[in-house]
């Protein structure tokens, strides 16, 4: 299951997504996780999964690739459908002693299981598309204003690509060091949710000495290289806005628009 998370993998591929600039790319989709949490009706969440699943055809990623992503969560999504499902008061449908379920509950419950899907698949479309050095590249312009009043922008955007380019190989390591404890007898699978999370215990340790060393290894291999960033660093590849970034961008704002219209009509 661990392998099946897609978050922080790159899809290689020539499509009108992959070409698209990152910066485009990243301020795409914050602004779709925004709009997700602006919706509150069945009609915005159609509108938002229509738009997703076109950006998916474009993009030419397998959807059964990008739903594969979706096993890891299926615990935390029935959590989150449960407690908001019989948290929020209402009009009672069904009682039984404390506990209870509300038609507004019900519909809350629903509409955050539909959030958490798109925000993930939308999420993982940006990194499944994008080559990890060109999102430090745009994540890195689009932090260079604040460097003007002190932020290490460069630092910052080299960390947080670090992490999740990391995110698949540290899963890939939890999963070989699981399947080798489980060669030595270690059980994973028997008992319920809280002795499965016990027994998990015993991987930590070598999974945090595996994460240390692939990060001096890291290190090295980039000091190797006389990597440094910031100021007068040179790329091999500048980032120009083409005729087809402009066209996101109007892509991108109409369907902003049709999702504020959409939630003041309905």
């Amino acid at each position: 299951m661990l392998r099946d998370i897609t978050l922080g993998q790159y899809y290689p591929g020539k499509s009108w997504i992959h070409r698209l600039d990152p910066r485009i790319k990243i301020i795409a989709t914050l602004l779709f996780i925004i709009e997700l949490f602006i919706v509150d009706n069945f009609i915005g969440f159609i509108i938002a999964g229509a738009v997703l699943a076109v950006i998916i055809a474009v993009s030419k990623v397998p959807v059964g690739y990008i739903m594969r992503g979706l096993k890891p969560i299926i615990l935390i999504l029935v959590f989150t459908f449960a407690l908001n499902m019989f948290m929020v008061d209402g009009t009672v449908l069904w009682q039984w002693k404390f506990l209870k379920i509300t038609v507004e509950g019900l519909q809350v419950a629903v509409f955050m299981a539909i959030r958490l899907v798109l925000l993930l698949m939308g999420s993982s479309l940006l990194t499944l598309c994008t080559r990890p050095l060109a999102l430090t590249d745009g994540i890195e312009r689009l932090l260079s204003p604040f460097s003007k009043i002190g932020l290490p922008a460069h630092d910052i955007a080299m960390m947080m690509t670090i992490a999740l380019r990391f995110i698949p190989t540290l899963l890939e390591e939890a999963d070989k060091i699981m399947k080798a404890q489980q060669a030595r007898g270690a059980d994973f699978e028997s008992g319920n949710v809280i002795q499965r999370a016990k027994s998990l215990i015993p991987i930590l340790v070598p999974l945090f000495v595996s994460a240390f060393r692939i990060a001096q290894d890291l290190a090295m291999a980039m000091e190797a290289r006389c990597y440094r960033g910031g100021e007068n660093r040179t790329r091999m590849h500048e980032m120009k806005f083409q005729k087809r970034d402009y066209a996101a961008v109007a892509l991108m704002i109409a369907f902003g628009a049709v999702i504020v219209v959409e939630s003041r009509i309905f």
